[in-house]
């Protein structure tokens, strides 16, 4: 293992203390890359990785478009905030959250109590990509995906924007995201000296 590589995992394993028993939580909207990015993020930590959806679904024993049909989204949202509140007392670990989650004030204050919020900004053209990749986005199956993507950026974005730290989301490698992740976190926890990125900052 070279020097840069000794420094950099002490770097990882100072962050990972620093969060004592917080979470880091990934918000931001769907197609984000909250998921994959947290996994990778996770890894590079070696802190748990829980997806709340999956947890979601878990706990009801259907998909979550399932969810949303069979008794709707405030329904959905109802059990949503139960298992985030859950989840939050689990940590320290690296939680995705769903797109909708940081929209309840309950969740946002639980998350700003027991973890530290990234939102993973992603453009329209970047999430309108991605999302056509799938079909199981209950938000979406509407007479016009795109413009109910552009309404749910425009309300979202500005609660969204509550978080902690802001990192671009796009077509990068991974690697790329969770490094700017981390610089971030690193002042933020005092972990290292304040550098040009400091918390609430948005990095691109």
């Amino acid at each position: 293992m070279s020097n840069k590589d000794v420094i950099v995992a002490d770097s990882d394993a100072r962050i990972a203390a620093a969060l004592g028993q917080r979470s880091l939580v990934l918000v931001g909207m769907m197609g984000a890359g909250k998921s994959s990015i947290g996994r990778k993020l996770a890894a590079k930590l070696t802190l748990p990785f829980v997806d709340a959806d999956a947890e979601i679904e878990r706990a009801a024993g259907m998909s979550i478009s399932d969810i949303f049909e069979k008794h709707g989204e405030p329904y959905f949202r109802a059990g949503e905030a139960r298992v985030i509140a859950r989840l939050l007392d689990g940590g320290p670990q690296v939680l995705a959250t769903g797109g909708g989650a940081f929209m309840n004030a309950e969740s946002r204050a639980a998350i700003r109590a027991k973890g530290i919020s990234v939102w993973l900004k992603a453009d329209y053209d970047v999430l309108m990509r991605r999302i056509k990749r799938r079909s199981d986005r209950p938000m979406l199956k509407t007479d016009d995906p795109g413009e109910t993507l552009k309404q749910l950026l425009q309300e979202r974005d500005p609660i969204y924007a509550e978080a902690d730290i802001i990192v671009h989301s796009r077509d990068v490698p991974h690697e790329t995201i969770i490094a700017e992740i981390i610089a971030a976190l690193a002042p933020r926890l005092g972990t290292s000296e304040p550098a040009m990125t400091a918390a609430g900052d948005q990095v691109s």
